[in-house]
């Protein structure tokens, strides 16, 4: 698979037949797999500039998974004492499925089947992890333009599409003895992810001038806007 351009085509995980049971058993390995890769850091240290000077946060995750991302954050905010409203949101109703099964009780995530640009304005931060290359790159303009004109500061946490990520992941997918869902949909996500130079255009086609295109350790490529106060 050449790599000059983002590739094409649906992954396995995206299937409208696959068994619930068995997408659970895949987004509970990818949430092992973000672990691994240190996927949250990224999007945690974003909130950590954004809540310096805040009381209460409301925040929403567009395409949660399995909701290990709000979970972190639930974490994150208890041990700031920080008072926070997450909500999640996934078109795929066994997302919420699974993710209701891996939250534990007590915890105050709403989660929410639909499409996030349902789901209102006035939040303090939107989020997304690992959904980016899920998506065209006109739908990635709409999610821009959503989240410019709908939260104060958003973050985007996803892959980059690098050839020895693409090359390497197979191999720790195996070592790792990962979901073989998981081991073919992250080569091929690694694949049909963006470069930097890539995500320029989109931005400009949102009307978004003041974001940030950064790389984050390993293999991360992160987009962010925190509206100047």
């Amino acid at each position: 698979m050449t790599l000059a351009s983002r590739a094409a085509g649906p992954e396995l995980m995206d299937a409208d037949d696959l068994d619930p049971a068995v997408y659970a058993a895949v987004v509970a390995d990818l949430a092992r797999v973000n672990r691994v890769t240190l996927a949250a850091r990224p999007t945690l240290t974003f909130l950590d500039r954004i809540a310096r000077e805040a009381k209460s946060l409301r925040i929403i995750d567009i395409g949660f998974g399995d909701g290990d991302m709000l979970r972190r954050i639930e974490r994150w905010a208890m041990k700031r004492r920080l008072p926070v409203e997450l909500v999640g949101v996934d078109l795929n109703p066994r997302s919420e499925q699974a993710a209701r099964a891996h939250t534990p009780a007590g915890s105050t995530i709403r989660w929410v089947t639909g499409d996030y640009a349902d789901q209102g304005d006035g939040w303090d931060a939107a989020i997304s992890s690992l959904v980016a290359h899920h998506m065209t790159d006109g739908e990635l303009v709409a999610f821009l333009r959503w989240m410019q004109a709908n939260a104060h500061a958003w973050f985007v946490n996803d892959l980059m599409r690098h050839g020895f990520a693409h090359r390497g992941y197979p191999v720790l997918a195996t070592l790792a003895r990962w979901h073989p869902i998981v081991r073919h949909d992250g080569t091929l996500s690694i694949a049909r992810s963006l470069r930097p130079a890539e995500w320029l255009p989109l931005l400009a086609a949102a009307g978004v001038t003041d974001a940030r295109v950064f790389r984050a350790f390993p293999f991360r490529l992160c987009v962010e806007r925190i509206c100047a106060t």
